[in-house]
């Protein structure tokens, strides 16, 4: 039997209730730009992953990932659920960019192809979102996942449905 060396990992996050009661009253990407700078809390998943650092303009959104052992699954790559919330999180919130105040959206689906396996080796993750076509009703994104030498690892598309939110009273 071998003995493994354990690790641990902690982290912490920002009552998400909070960044929540701002939904509905900011446009999606004042929203998002109000994350970046600081002014509002990210969600919690981003810590959970630890997602570094974002970018939104109007239809498109980045963002980066260090890979780490944590992240790992039991064939020593990253799991392919991780990179498939970076995937979603690239694509869904690049339609959220392109959403005025008071319109909110949620993942319809999400489909995604692996192309190559990703290790602590790989480097820096960059996963870019871009909006390929939004409607009245829904919206349609495509994801880009590559490492720090330019390479594609994964790529998803991702159908938002959008619909109008509640006004805060």
């Amino acid at each position: 039997m071998t003995q493994t060396q354990e690790r641990s990992r902690t982290f912490t996050w920002s009552d998400p209730v909070a960044g929540a009661a701002h939904i509905g009253r900011r446009s999606g990407l004042e929203l998002l730009r109000a994350m970046i700078a600081g002014e509002l809390a990210a969600p919690p998943v981003m810590h959970l992953i630890d997602m570094a650092r974002m970018e939104a303009d109007e239809g498109r959104v980045a963002v980066e990932l260090v890979p780490q052992e944590f992240h790992y699954n039991p064939l020593g790559t990253v799991h392919g659920g991780v990179l498939s919330t970076l995937l979603d999180t690239a694509a869904a919130c690049a339609v959220h960019t392109t959403l005025p105040a008071g319109v909110g959206y949620t993942s319809l689906d999400l489909n995604v192809k692996f192309l190559r396996p990703v290790t602590v080796a790989s480097g820096t993750l960059r996963c870019e979102g871009t909006v390929l076509q939004s409607g009245r009703r829904t919206a349609l994104a495509e994801a880009r996942l590559t490492d720090a030498k330019g390479r594609l690892i994964a790529h998803a598309t991702s159908s938002c449905l959008l619909f109008p939110l509640d006004q805060p009273a």
